[in-house]
């Protein structure tokens, strides 16, 4: 439980990071501000011409009597809103990074140098077109991943039961899972640790990820907030990637020299 935990913590951390830095913060929006107009066009274009799309694509219904021809393409409408709803959520923080990468690369470079003792922050050493690349064909790999997930967690909605109790908090553990790949992967990725290795990273410190992956993905099913959020999300992912890598900060360094001294004043 104690992972579950430090994982929460250190969304906390990255939030008052960014409150700190209201520079960095600021330039932080500019990506999610993008990616939220662009979010709200295409579902609000979905909303209005749902209806003609599944209009189109169900040719063999014209003939059905009422009320079952209303029932089943209203049916469709609305499941194709909410499978593009949860598609907007899986695939903000993805969008958002792709489209922000020089801002959010920028933002963990001085979270880095802010917290290593050092005062120092690993860098890729690849040109910005190249970490582009590698970053949509990672987030792409991902997205997959998760859209399986998504469907499977979606069949499971329908269980009695367990799909109005169990399921969502699933639903929840998983966007919260692949939030957490996404958002520390702009850290991971100037370490050139690759994908397989990010995700065998994540899997093997679970209740780290969920606790701070689930809170996010609870919050960011408004997208407002999901906007607002996502600068000390990458702040906080960064902090915790350190954690997975095993890489000291300085307040881990004050805690051993601290631990240090007492165990020479005992031995004193």
């Amino acid at each position: 439980m104690s992972d579950l935990v430090t994982g929460f913590r250190y969304l906390l951390k990255g939030q008052r990071w960014v409150a700190r830095h209201g520079r960095q913060y600021g330039f932080g929006l500019l990506p999610g501000l993008l990616t939220l107009v662009l979010y709200l066009a295409a579902l609000t274009s979905l909303a209005l011409y749902g209806t003609d799309l599944t209009t189109w694509a169900t040719p063999f219904a014209d003939g059905w009597s009422s009320p079952w021809l209303g029932l089943f393409r209203g049916f469709l409408t609305g499941l194709l809103f909410v499978l593009a709803l949860l598609l907007s959520v899986l695939t903000f923080t993805a969008m958002t990074l792709l489209i922000g990468q020089p801002f959010y690369e920028n933002l963990s470079e001085k979270v880095d140098r802010d917290v290593s003792p050092d005062g120092t922050a690993p860098e890729s050493g690849l040109p910005l077109h190249k970490e582009l690349w590698i970053s949509a064909r990672d987030s792409l790999r991902v997205l997959v991943r998760a859209l399986c997930w998504a469907l499977l967690v979606f069949a499971l909605g329908f269980v009695p039961v367990a799909g109005q109790t169990v399921v969502p908090v699933l639903g929840f553990m998983v966007t919260g899972f692949f939030l957490t790949e996404e958002l520390a992967g702009v850290a991971l990725q100037r370490r050139r640790v690759e994908l397989r290795e990010r995700l065998a990273l994540l899997r093997s410190r679970k209740l780290l990820v969920w606790g701070f992956g689930a809170p996010l993905a609870l919050a960011f099913v408004v997208p407002f907030v999901a906007v607002f959020l996502m600068p000390g999300a990458v702040a906080g992912a960064t902090m915790m990637a350190r954690d997975l890598l095993g890489e000291e900060t300085r307040d881990s360094s004050r805690d051993k020299d601290s631990g240090d001294q007492e165990t020479s004043t005992s031995a004193s």
